[in-house]
């Protein structure tokens, strides 16, 4: 299978036909991306997927067995080239950020720069950017980990890279912080035109930062495309239970409209008439008041509830026994047992049954 690429990047980083073994485990198999000059580009999928490993090729930290890696036109890794990792004009933020402890912020972020008399401006200038200046004298055990963490970023910036990778650098920070710190750090990068890879299994990371997601499973680009078109018109099964949540429903297809223990549902992408599963985003099925017009309109029997805070979500299980998620607003609350009637937003996706690609 051809690998999907996304258009248009000269200038930017272009992988290509990227292979990968680990003795007989096949890590990466036939991968490739192309990330435009000043875009960030997510790299999303579940632990073991193989993005780590396929950021550590880009870096020059592991070799590939097959394919092409080129930055801004130039060739780091191919049949007969492997540029040294300290030559790529690569920058790093890993995930803990690792900060030189026995170096002040400033000693950290000019590190890599040539000494002189411009060095101290150029590390004002760059604390300046990432939101902390006058802070160049303090030590790192001093700042917050959001705070290291745009330190860590001030430091590769610093360097000048044609490209910087992130790897899962927001995994170690607590929720709340966690948003805060990405969104910054993505304003930061578009601010100075970066162009940025980010590895990631969070899949609200990788939809509200990236201007690109390249979704990885089982080693292989399952989808490549704009944030919406992840989320709206994933390829697959599998694609669309990864970015997102969806519930399943079994169903069956006829000229574009598949019939379901929810009722006749008209179909998002084209699928052949016969048996397949419907996957339909929680936001689309919502609690109806009976007799009001809404089509489809079928009841259900509560199960649970969980209170999130801006919303409930209710389970409750059809007349086929099959179960479904319900979101309503705010404080929702139903009694297991209760009945309830239910209305569905919108087209849905369906996929042919045992279609579930990336498994």
């Amino acid at each position: 299978m051809a690998h999907p690429v996304v258009d248009g990047a000269a200038g930017g980083l272009v992988v290509t036909g990227l292979g990968k073994s680990f003795g007989r485990h096949r890590v990466l198999d036939d991968v490739g991306l192309t990330v435009p000059p000043r875009s960030i580009t997510a790299v999303l999928g579940p632990s073991g997927c193989g993005k780590t490993t396929m950021l550590r090729i880009v870096a020059g930290f592991e070799t590939a067995d097959a394919g092409q890696v080129r930055l801004a036109g130039r060739e780091l890794v191919g049949p007969r080239t492997r540029v040294a990792p300290q030559d790529r004009r690569i920058g790093l933020l890993p995930q803990e950020g690792a900060l030189f402890p026995h170096l002040t912020v400033g000693g950290n972020v000019g590190f890599g720069l040539p000494p002189g008399p411009e060095r101290a401006s150029a590390v004002d200038r760059w604390l300046d950017i990432v939101g902390l200046a006058g802070t160049a004298g303090r030590r790192p055990e001093e700042l917050s980990g959001g705070m290291q963490q745009r330190v860590a970023l001030a430091r590769a910036l610093a360097a000048d890279p044609a490209l910087i990778l992130l790897d899962e650098p927001f995994s170690s920070l607590d929720a709340a912080l966690r948003m805060t710190v990405r969104e910054e750090i993505a304003w930061v990068l578009r601010d100075a035109g970066t162009t940025a890879v980010l590895v990631t299994h969070d899949q609200a990371e990788a939809l509200s930062l990236a201007d690109t997601v390249v979704l990885l499973l089982g080693g292989r680009v399952e989808q490549a495309g704009p944030p919406a078109e992840l989320y709206h018109r994933p390829v697959s099964l599998a694609a669309a239970a990864f970015v997102g949540e969806i519930v399943e429903l079994a169903g069956d297809a006829r000229g574009g409209v598949v019939s379901s223990a929810l009722g006749r549902l008209p179909v998002r992408l084209p699928v052949p008439d016969g048996p397949v599963t419907i996957a339909l985003r929680p936001e689309q099925v919502r609690l109806a008041a009976p007799g009001t017009g809404d089509r489809p309109e079928v009841t259900a029997q509560v199960v649970e509830h969980r209170y999130y805070g801006p919303d409930t979500v209710i389970r409750a299980r059809l007349a086929s026994g099959e179960l479904v998620a319900v979101r309503a607003p705010g404080f929702a609350p139903r009694r297991p047992g209760e009945t309830i009637t239910l209305a569905v937003d919108g087209d849905v996706l369906a996929y042919p049954e045992l279609s579930r690609a990336g498994e």
